[in-house]
């Protein structure tokens, strides 16, 4: 990556390191706070889906083809810079979570849909014939199974969104990406920045991904993909 005449500042690296840690620890907020949104706007969005809400159901359909199909710097710059002609003014933090809520709601809607999919139709055959009801079959037969199921789908989502938040330094939110050109405009520090840049990123999203690696086996090996019988 580095050329072998290059001299690493790490003076430098050391004296803004805080700096990094303040804009991670920000990334981590609102991340966490994007992450958990979405999951909940992808799971109505899937109940109304599947239950075929009238008018609702139309309306997912087109949100979830208009956020897959949009990248998340264009829905950031419409929440920051449209939003306020038509007197609505948000915060940078906002719009992150926001945006981040808007852009994930639909990979998560479409990872329940994907479980939902591989859930045998056995499965509300027998819910129904031992007298359940269609909304509680898909509340305690077949959400908990497409859950289990779409596990790699949703880890693979939350670190996907993760790092979709290098875009929030366009709406000046003070994020990693933000500091890390904010240094290498002020001091052309190209290598120190974009290094630390790296590392931050790496011990945010190597714990999640052993995380979710550990989650993906313990479910595989308990058997709560198997969908074979109610």
């Amino acid at each position: 990556m580095w050329g072998s005449d290059v001299i690493m500042d790490y003076g430098f690296m050391a004296e803004y390191a805080l700096m990094y840690v303040k804009a991670a620890e920000l990334t981590i907020k609102i991340s966490a706070y994007g992450i958990i949104g979405a999951f909940a706007v992808g799971l109505i969005c899937c109940l109304i889906k599947e239950l075929k809400i009238p008018v609702l159901y139309r309306i997912v359909q087109m949100y979830i083809e208009l956020s897959r199909n949009t990248p998340l710097i264009i829905q950031l710059f419409f929440l920051y810079f449209g939003f306020p002609k038509m007197g609505i003014v948000l915060s940078s933090r906002s719009c992150g979570i926001i945006g981040l809520i808007f852009l994930g709601g639909s990979y998560m809607a479409e990872a329940f849909r994907t479980g939902i999919d591989s859930v045998p139709n056995v499965q509300r055959e027998s819910a129904y014939s031992l007298g359940m009801t269609k909304r509680q079959t898909f509340l305690r037969i077949i959400i908990p199974q497409a859950v289990a199921t779409s596990v790699p789908v949703f880890c693979a989502n939350v670190i996907f969104l993760i790092k979709e938040t290098s875009v929030f330094s366009a709406v000046a939110l003070a994020d990693l990406m933000y500091v890390t050109k904010d240094l290498i405009g002020l001091y052309y520090k190209t290598d120190e920045a974009l290094l630390m840049l790296v590392i931050s990123y790496l011990i945010i999203l190597l714990p999640i991904s052993f995380i979710s690696s550990w989650i993906e086996r313990r479910v595989r090996y308990a058997g709560f993909g198997n969908t074979g019988s109610v």
